[in-house]
This record gives C-alpha cells, sequence and structure tokens, in this order.
C-alpha cells in the first residue's frame, strides 16, 4: 500500500521555463480545486490560459521589492512549506502567524549557464541572474518531501497529473522522493555554474 500525502489543496508554480506550466495549472485547479500562488511573469502566464491565480504579494501581504529580487522569500511561503504536518509546535506557529500549508511547488531556475555563456556579459548582469527565491522554494520542498511535492522539470508534468489522478489528488511517498532527488541534482548543479562563474572572474 503506497504512503500517501494529504490530498494538494494549495500550490505556488514559479517558473523561468514556462513550458506545460498553464496545461498543468488548469488541471490540478479544474480537476482537484487546488488554490494555486504564483509570481509575476508565471502569474500572467497562467491568467492568460483562463487560471485563478493569487498573487504571492497578495498572499503575504508584502510586496515584491528589490526590482524583483524579493519575492517568494517570506515566513507566510517558507513556513508553509517547511511546517512539519501535525507537529504541535509548529501548527501553534501556524495558527499564530497564519500560514496554511503548501503542498505543491513547481519551480524551475534563472538560467545562470546560458547568461553567462552571452559574449561580453557583464558582472553585473550575470549577479542578476543568480536566483535566490526558486532555490530557497526548491531547497524547502526536497527538506519537506514528507508532505510536499516538488516539480522542477516540465517532463515531469505528466507523471504528477497521472499521480493525482490515481490517488485523489495526492502524491505517494515514493514520487516524492524521486522528485526531491531530481530537485537536488537541479540545485547542486546549479550551485556549480555559480561557483565556476566566479573562479572566472577572480
Amino acid at each position: 500500500m503506497p504512503i500517501l500525502s494529504s490530498p494538494i489543496k494549495r500550490a505556488l508554480i514559479s517558473l523561468t521555463d514556462k513550458t506545460g506550466a498553464a496545461e498543468l495549472a488548469l488541471v490540478i485547479q479544474n480537476e482537484f480545486n487546488v488554490e494555486i500562488l504564483s509570481t509575476g511573469g508565471t502569474a500572467k502566464n497562467l491568467r492568460e490560459a483562463g487560471v485563478s491565480v493569487i498573487d504571492v504579494s497578495d498572499y503575504t501581504g508584502s510586496p515584491e521589492i528589490l526590482g524583483g529580487r524579493v519575492k517568494t522569500l517570506h515566513p507566510k511561503i517558507a513556513g508553509g512549506i517547511l511546517n512539519i504536518r501535525g507537529n504541535a509546535e509548529h501548527e501553534a506557529d501556524k495558527e499564530k502567524n497564519n500560514i496554511g500549508n503548501i503542498d505543491l511547488v513547481v519551480c524551475n531556475l534563472y538560467e545562470f549557464e546560458k547568461t553567462v555563456a552571452q559574449p561580453d556579459i557583464t558582472t553585473d548582469d550575470a549577479i542578476e541572474a543568480i536566483d535566490i527565491g526558486g532555490v530557497t522554494l526548491i531547497r524547502a520542498s526536497y527538506k519537506s518531501f514528507k508532505d510536499v511535492a516538488i516539480v522542477v522539470d516540465p517532463a515531469d508534468y505528466p507523471a504528477l497529473i497521472s499521480e493525482l489522478k490515481k490517488n485523489n489528488g495526492a502524491t505517494t511517498v515514493e514520487f516524492r522522493i524521486k522528485m526531491a532527488a531530481k530537485a537536488s541534482k537541479l540545485t547542486a548543479k546549479y550551485e556549480t555554474a555559480i561557483s565556476n562563474y566566479f573562479k572566472t572572474i577572480s
């Protein structure tokens, strides 16, 4: 008998590569009544496809600041992902701070390697291509794999939809572990690329 998460009720979708995102969002919203949080260009893309979206800034009550450098770095987002479901202290903190669970995160990262491969790229442009919020979302999600599904690759959207359909809106621990492994590999590769870039300018 597979070990299932609770049914997914709230998802955060924040993407650089938006391939297939609207199609995924429509399925999880229309078939499983999932509330969708999103940011910036992703939210615009989803709305244009007919998805009902709550802006992260509206959800948290805090605007995007610093030219978009700070979007999802907020206790209502991090807490919604990182809380241990059923932990009495965590549940009390959630209630005190009006934090709801985030059960699914669909996220990929700024294209750092593609940016620094461009000829005559400036250091300032390269630094702005370092993703902070996305990496934080991904790491928080795979730390919480017991309760949160993290999907970083559009090629895995069909598998996610299949999971939800087979399990009445929930995901198996096997699926979440597989996705967590893929997500951690992505962040490791990303950090290596950044480290290699700094070596080139030192």
